[in-house]
């Protein structure tokens, strides 16, 4: 490859290695397939790590501390020498990569570019800036917008327009029914329509080639949530942008996958060797809304059973830990501004539920009371979930928590049409004043090698 052309290749999720010359750069790298601790890639590869660990990086840009974007367990298969280049406003995170040995570990500032041989690669503000950013780009005289998880505002839209001509845009194009398969019983089917903005977002950026990101993932082989969460295909993104777009090619990028883009077009280049393909590489996803769903307990079923110590770990977080922490941020909506009572319940290996009944009052306080009267919020979650949640940070996508997958009075009905999915008690008290909890677990684990 000669330095007017760049390698663009697709590990996983929004990860990539760029390279222009004998430069290269990896973004995102996420080397582990389940990724997040249970979300399987799809479609199927295998990571070689011993190549892994052979391979030498010129540096790593991680867009924002997500588990799918930054992971320690995949950071830990790089030479301790590469510089790391981090966008996130908390400094926990930065020390937990300087603990796990890194020498140089840089904080990334929005519109602020970074020189890495021929690349200059700039932050760009992402819809949510105090969670993630975008990357821009540029080597060998091309423009690549790598618009990683975010969506584009109109503000940040004008300024990238005018950064433009854009070769390439990374475009990630999952809408997620990551809080909608909490409630599906209160959550209609979503429709598999590109959201409104996206076309004249793509048509203003103009990019000869469009490539869509992020990724499809499935869980366990059983889990209904593999014909849940995603209603876009890549066909139907293919023929709706191209559509749209006629000047455009939308070019798919299977993990492992490689191109070399010049200024004359795109052409094939050598694999990823590092990653293996398994099976049938141009899959789609199958989307059937909330068909199916079985209940919490069956669920459950299909989890080990907790030992006597993991099992206090879930009681003690149940019955004082959540009584602390429950209040310690505000709901998102006015449901729990009166008083109201919320059942909890806790399934076993054998679909067998232990029940907490607490009162919470509109001050932020709660207490078990089993006598409160009838629930007005009810959670279900499989105990060895919530046990990972608590001690091995696993995240809201693979908890299979189910929110008020039952019937209320009329007027408790009423509001809780008003009322959001987040309010929910359990994932206030678990997540509310966390930050790394994935990172931190894994940082732990590796320690103790």
């Amino acid at each position: 490859m000669t330095s007017s052309a760049l390698t663009i290749s697709r590990i996983l999720h929004a990860g990539y290695v760029f390279a222009c010359g004998a430069t290269r750069v990896a973004f995102d790298p996420i080397f582990e397939n389940p990724f997040s601790r249970n979300c399987h890639a799809f479609p199927d590869v295998r990571f070689d790590q011993a190549q892994i660990r052979n391979e030498r990086f010129d540096a790593v840009f991680i867009s924002h501390f997500h588990d799918d974007h930054c992971s320690l367990d995949s950071l830990d298969l790089l030479d301790r020498a590469t510089p790391i280049y981090l966008y996130c406003l908390f400094d926990e995170l930065f020390d937990m990569i300087r603990q796990l040995g890194f020498d140089t570990v840089h904080p990334l500032v929005l519109n602020e570019p970074v020189t890495i041989g021929p690349f200059e690669i700039t932050p760009r503000e992402a819809m949510e800036a105090d969670v993630d950013s975008m990357f821009q780009i540029r080597a060998a005289g091309l423009n690549v917008l790598n618009v990683v998880d975010s969506w584009i505002d109109d503000d940040t839209l004008a300024p990238l327009v005018a950064e433009g001509p854009w070769d390439m845009v990374l475009w990630p194009f999952q809408t997620m029914r990551e809080l909608d398969v909490l409630a599906p019983s209160r959550c209609p089917a979503e429709a598999s329509a590109l959201p409104d903005e996206w076309m004249p977002q793509l048509q203003a950026l103009a990019p000869r080639y469009v490539v869509p990101s992020s990724c499809q993932f499935v869980q366990e082989p059983w889990s209904w949530y593999n014909h849940a969460f995603f209603p876009i295909s890549y066909a139907q993104f293919t023929r709706e942008v191209e559509a749209a777009l006629p000047q455009t090619q939308v070019v798919r990028l299977n993990p492992g996958v490689s191109v070399t883009l010049d200024a004359a077009g795109l052409q094939p280049a050598p694999p990823l060797p590092w990653i293996e393909p398994v099976g049938d590489q141009d899959v789609d996803y199958v989307y059937e809304g909330n068909a199916a769903r079985p209940s919490t307990a069956d669920i459950a079923r299909h989890f080990a059973p907790l030992t006597p110590r993991q099992i206090e770990r879930v009681t003690t977080f149940c019955t004082q830990e959540m009584l602390d922490k429950y209040g310690t941020v505000e709901a998102a909506s006015a449901y729990f501004d009166v008083a109201r009572t919320w059942q909890l319940s806790i399934y076993d290996h054998a679909g067998n539920p232990t029940v907490f009944r607490y009162r919470l009052t509109p001050e932020g306080h709660a207490s078990l009371d089993p006598d409160a009267g009838p629930s007005q919020w009810t959670t279900e979650i499989p105990a060895a979930k919530l046990y990972a949640a608590l001690e091995e940070g696993e995240s809201l996508t693979s908890m299979y928590m189910r929110i008020n997958d039952t019937s209320f009075d009329a007027g408790t009905e009423y509001e809780l049409a008003q009322a959001e999915v987040v309010d929910d008690p359990l994932i206030r008290s678990l997540f509310s004043d966390t930050f790394g909890a994935y990172q931190a677990a894994q940082l732990r684990r590796l320690r103790a090698r």
